[in-house]
Formats: C-alpha cells, sequence, structure tokens
C-alpha cells in the first residue's frame, strides 16, 4: 500500500466575547478540551470578560457526533492517527486566528492562552512551535504534553497551572510527576489547586485573572 497527502484549504471557526478593538489590554484565547465546542467553551469566560479584556475560542479542526449518530455534535484537536500532521496543522491554524484577532488590536495588547484538559497539550504545542508572541500560558487540568521535546522550549513569559482536587482524569501521582517536570523547566511558575472536578471553576477562573 502506498500513502500520499496533500495539503488543503479548510475553513475553522472561532467566537469572541466581543468585537476586537485597540481599547482591550488584553486578549485570552482559551483551548477547549476533548468532545467540547468552543462557543459553549466561551462560556466558562463570560466571568472574566469585560471592556478591556476579549475573550477568543478557537475550535478544533476535528468535529464530530459525539456518540457516533446523529447527536450532539462536538470537535477534538487531534487523534494519534497522523498527529504530527494534526498538530502541525492546529499550530497553523492557531496563529492564523490570532493574527486575524490581533491585526484589529492594539500592537502591545497583552496576549493570554489557557488549555483546559486537551487544549493543555493544544496550548502548550502553540506555546511551543507556535509564531505567536504569548505573555501568560495558563494549563487548566491538563499539562505539558509528554512528548515535547525538550529542545522546543515552551515560549512564554508566565506560567500558571492550575488543577482541582477531585479530578477523575488526573489523579495526586500524575499531579506531582508532572509538576515536578514543569519545575525542570521553569524555575518560577504559579500553581493553583481548587476544590472541585475536572472543570472550569468560575471562583478560581476570577481568583486567577482579577487576582494577577
Amino acid at each position: 500500500m502506498i500513502q500520499k497527502k496533500v495539503t488543503v484549504p479548510k475553513t475553522a471557526r472561532y467566537f469572541l466575547s466581543a468585537e476586537p478593538n485597540p481599547q482591550f489590554r488584553e486578549v485570552v484565547f482559551v483551548c477547549h478540551g476533548y468532545a467540547q465546542l468552543a462557543s459553549e467553551f466561551l462560556n466558562n469566560f463570560n466571568v472574566i470578560a469585560n471592556e478591556n479584556r476579549l475573550i477568543v475560542s478557537p475550535e478544533g479542526l476535528h468535529r464530530f457526533y459525539l456518540r457516533g449518530g446523529q447527536d450532539k455534535v462536538v470537535a477534538s484537536w487531534m487523534t494519534k492517527e497522523d498527529r504530527l500532521d494534526d498538530i502541525a496543522d492546529y499550530v497553523h491554524w492557531l496563529d492564523q486566528c490570532a493574527a486575524d484577532v490581533l491585526l484589529l488590536c492594539a500592537p502591545d495588547v497583552k496576549i493570554t492562552v489557557l488549555g483546559f484538559s486537551q487544549g493543555a497539550s493544544t496550548a502548550s504545542r502553540w506555546a511551543s512551535f507556535g509564531m505567536t508572541q504569548i505573555n501568560h500560558l495558563i494549563l487548566w487540568c491538563g499539562f505539558f504534553p509528554p512528548d515535547l521535546p525538550p529542545e522546543n522550549k515552551v515560549k512564554c513569559e508566565a506560567l500558571t497551572v492550575v488543577t482541582a482536587s477531585d479530578d477523575k482524569f488526573i489523579d495526586a501521582a500524575t499531579e506531582e510527576k508532572n509538576l515536578a517536570s514543569i519545575k525542570a523547566l521553569f524555575a518560577t511558575y504559579k500553581h493553583i489547586r481548587f476544590n472541585g472536578a475536572h472543570e472550569v471553576h468560575t471562583g478560581t477562573l476570577s481568583d486567577v485573572f482579577e487576582g494577577k
């Protein structure tokens, strides 16, 4: 069997809390988790959206039916099949999304990227391989992907890691191991642990952004 590949254009979408303009002082790109939609994920961030902060929710390029039939449509960032192509595609997509938004913002606007669950790996790879200059990277209920090469240093000025006390996908040993790995790359980073499950916890979200 012979395999060949062709790169084709694809229409991707993103959702915003408001129209971009030069008055915003911060743009927050939020990367959803597995089997979520960007439009619904954006609703988690209404509490921090204001006249100074624009929220942008890009959607993963893979949409599918949640249970394989005529059911709810959701999206993901990648699968294990042709994974390197998927990674390259979504990093390029996120750079294009950022360029589209930032074109209408002030040149000195602060760029924050928050990745939730699967979106944490997505955000980490974007910060490593992408062209967008990220000021603050937030990994929420997720960590750096284990296959991220050490030479591809995550490029950001500040890093915050948010974990949950009752996360059914991340046990205490996994959390401890990943935090140790992060500390080896970032001597100074902020770790916040909230009481709750695998979720974007509204109260903690406000603390992270309003407490800066």
